[in-house]
């Protein structure tokens, strides 16, 4: 039978209202854009005809109550149903303090966008016949109180109950953590490891046996589409930093049973006050980048000198802005050959040497018929 649907994702939107924004020296978010960036967002969205709107986490800059309570409010005016997951800055802590919301308080923000349960933090939901979606919590803390991005036991029980129930339906999955790697050695690399769920193989090992393979992911802050063993993880950019983007996509499915997925990405190319946004933040970006480059060049796997690492940095200031924008093309043939080829390992290139276009822009076949 055909299917047809519409749906946009913002992610990562730190929503920080003028009087709970704090100042970092090198933090790469323009959380100062946030807001006017979700209402030019918003603006274009509601002149499609959209069917939902996804937001896989990091809705607020750090879990403040008013950051929630506003954004509750601003997404119940929207002309289409949103549907959130919490992303680690959400629920940054177990119980409430001076800045944060407790961690089982998020659900009561958000019943009117997926969390009919207040008492879990995970859910799912029938976006319209046929077409389910589950939104999980990839946001847990250790015995030690540290946060960590790990799905419990509990929650994979549950998952697995939705998916066995759900067999004849598109799922669709929602969650803040990636879930397939979206840089060389992302699971276990000292600084990219964070943003991995914990748990992840497990999680896709689960949803290969039941058929899913779209999963919608943020965090990384980074335009990127990723597959391992047939589940594309479909990670978004934050709307508060280089290059400030979202996404517009459409499902097809017609009467002979093939399925593709059309993505089609937008940026925010200016707010008040900041009338050149993209030039801009990627400056932005770029200021705050040397201690990063520094931990990258440093760290394993390349564990290069600090006096090495500090001659390499001015050439590479814009290396994280690339990666994020998607689709990157990198390549310092000037670079010792070790760290030429690693830097050349963030390309967006397959086996073989061909560029693979398709973080920002393209048409996934997801089934043949």
């Amino acid at each position: 039978m055909a299917l047809n649907f519409r749906f946009a994702i913002v992610s990562d939107l730190h929503i920080a209202l003028p009087h709970t924004i704090w100042n970092h020296p090198s933090r790469f978010h323009l959380v100062e854009v946030s807001i006017p960036a979700f209402e030019s967002v918003l603006e274009h969205l509601a002149q499609l005809d959209l069917d939902f709107l996804f937001i896989p986490g990091d809705l607020t800059q750090h879990g403040e109550p008013d950051n929630h309570a506003w954004l509750q409010q601003r997404l119940a005016k929207l002309p289409f149903p949103v549907y959130v997951v919490p992303g680690n800055h959400d629920v940054p802590v177990l119980m409430a303090d001076q800045q944060s919301i407790a961690f089982a308080d998020f659900p009561n923000y958000y019943r009117k966008f997926g969390y009919e349960n207040a008492q879990q933090l995970y859910y799912t939901s029938q976006l319209m016949p046929g077409v389910r979606l589950i939104g999980l919590n990839s946001n847990s803390f250790n015995d030690q109180g540290q946060q960590i991005g790990r799905l419990d036991n509990e929650q994979l029980i549950w998952l697995e109950q939705v998916l066995a129930a759900a067999k004849n339906e598109l799922v669709l999955v929602m969650v803040h953590h990636n879930v397939v790697e979206h840089l060389p050695n992302q699971s276990c690399h000292p600084m990219a490891n964070r943003y991995m769920l914990e748990n992840a193989r497990e999680l896709v090992q689960l949803l290969q046996r039941y058929g899913v393979n779209l999963v919608f992911t943020g965090h990384l802050h980074v335009q990127d589409v990723a597959c391992s063993e047939g589940v594309y993880d479909i990670t978004t950019g934050s709307l508060v930093s280089y290059p400030h983007p979202y996404r517009v996509l459409e499902y097809h499915r017609d009467n002979f049973g093939r399925q593709w997925l059309q993505i089609l990405s937008h940026r925010v190319e200016s707010v008040p006050d900041f009338p050149n946004l993209q030039q801009l933040s990627r400056q932005w970006m770029g200021d705050r980048s040397f201690p990063f480059l520094m931990k990258l060049l440093t760290l394993p796997p390349l564990n290069l000198p600090t006096d090495q690492a500090e001659e390499l940095v001015p050439s590479l200031r814009d290396f994280w802005a690339t990666i994020a924008d998607g689709d990157a093309l990198l390549d310092f043939p000037e670079f010792p050959r070790k760290v030429r080829r690693y830097i050349q390992k963030y390309s967006a290139i397959a086996t073989g040497g061909t560029p693979t276009l398709i973080d920002n822009n393209s048409s996934i076949l997801l089934k043949k018929g």
